[in-house]
């Protein structure tokens, strides 16, 4: 009886409050370099499609036409559409008369004409098709004016701020409200290839429709001649220039350059040629890793655990110069101990990367388990299991 009093008077003075150990904000800098070289063009920018990361950009914020890039949005919002359901592949669909007599880049659809959402994919993609577009735009939404009110929901979304949308194509001859940026298009384009599906159209050099009939080439030359492209779309039209926002993937990185109002195809091919070929020679995606760079468990003061594991989050990547990785270093802080009560995932410190001396990343370390206050019920109930388990 003496011990078990004993034990009893020596939890009361562990269980007096404890002052827990303040937060830190996380910080993670980045910071667009230089143009490398020059470009022909009004307006472009490089940006790494898994972070975000811009590595340079010239006018990039600058309003200007986007010509058929705009489809970039569409097809984003027909992506999201197929997702929840509302449109499928095979679904058949009837051209409207609204459809048929867009102008520009088209297949010629007639009103009355069947095609299914596949096929209309491969005409916008491939092709650049705006009849094809226009007439998923009014699948989606019933009209391509509520469409286009809901691609610029979609950029509000996306934080592509400099942007308005009036139509699904891009056509501009009656518009000078219809506009983006190089940054912007650039936000859409990372968002578009987050669709796996897109991907089975936006390779694709040749393919034909009606049974053959109506034959598709690929509006993007870089498509058939860029070693790792991957898409994404191009633009023409006089206001405009030549457009193109050109996405390609090697060794792990997947990059997109997006370039605004070049003279003539030749030089938007070769300035978007020219930005890829930079960063995939002086970039790379470096992913941190925390593993094993922090303690196993947390003393908890007053818990019914006296200690609890750790984990940690998964940390971003980040783009890197090629070659920096080996210069990496990591400084661990974790708080020494944590008050009861303890919840599953709360945050106890951080694994801070560093590259000389600018902070690239930061993992969070968490909680692996939960310990509830030591009260003097559960501490008595803790005492008396110990005790029959030594019967």
């Amino acid at each position: 009886m003496k011990k078990i009093v004993s034990l009893i008077a020596v939890l009361f003075v562990l269980l007096m409050p404890l002052t827990a150990a303040a937060s830190q904000d996380d910080a993670v800098l980045t910071a667009a370099n230089e143009m490398p070289f020059e470009i022909n063009a009004k307006a472009c920018v490089l940006m790494d499609v898994s972070t975000g990361t811009v590595l340079t950009g010239k006018n990039e914020h600058n309003k200007l036409y986007p010509a058929s890039i705009t489809k970039v949005m569409s097809l984003i919002l027909v992506m999201e559409a197929i997702e929840t359901g509302k449109l499928t592949l095979d679904m058949k669909v009837t051209c409207s008369e609204s459809a048929a007599e867009k102008g520009g880049s088209q297949i010629w659809l007639e009103a009355g004409e069947i095609m299914t959402v596949d096929e209309l994919l491969k005409a916008t993609v491939v092709y650049s098709a705006n009849d094809a577009c226009c007439l998923l735009a009014e699948t989606v939404a019933g009209s391509e004016t509520g469409f286009a009110s809901l691609m610029n929901k979609k950029a509000e979304e996306l934080g592509m701020t400099n942007t308005h949308f009036d139509n699904c194509s891009g056509l501009d001859d009656d518009t000078e409200t219809h506009l983006s940026t190089a940054y912007d298009i650039a936000l859409m384009s990372r968002e578009l290839l987050k669709y796996e599906l897109i991907r089975n159209y936006t390779g694709i050099w040749m393919d034909t429709l009606r049974n053959g009939e109506t034959q598709l080439i690929n509006t993007n030359k870089l498509i058939r001649t860029y070693p790792g492209a991957t898409g994404l779309k191009t633009g023409t039209t006089s206001k405009a220039g030549c457009c193109v926002s050109a996405s390609a993937a090697r060794d792990g990185m997947e990059l997109v350059a997006v370039v605004l109002g070049a003279d003539n195809s030749k030089e938007r091919f070769k300035a978007a040629s020219g930005l890829l070929d930079w960063g995939f020679s002086n970039f790379e995606i470096y992913s941190p890793d925390a593993t094993e760079k922090y303690p196993e468990t947390v003393k908890v003061n007053h818990g019914v655990l006296q200690n609890v594991e750790l984990t940690h989050e998964n940390c971003s990547s980040i783009v890197i110069k090629k070659g920096a990785a080996g210069k990496i270093a990591f400084e661990t802080q974790v708080e020494e101990s944590v008050a009861a009560p303890v919840k599953k995932g709360q945050n106890v410190g951080k694994v801070i990367f560093t590259l000389g001396d600018e902070i690239i990343g930061e993992c969070i370390i968490k909680t692996a388990q939960e310990s509830e206050i030591m009260t003097f019920g559960n501490a008595v109930y803790s005492l008396l299991r110990s005790f029959a388990r030594n019967l």
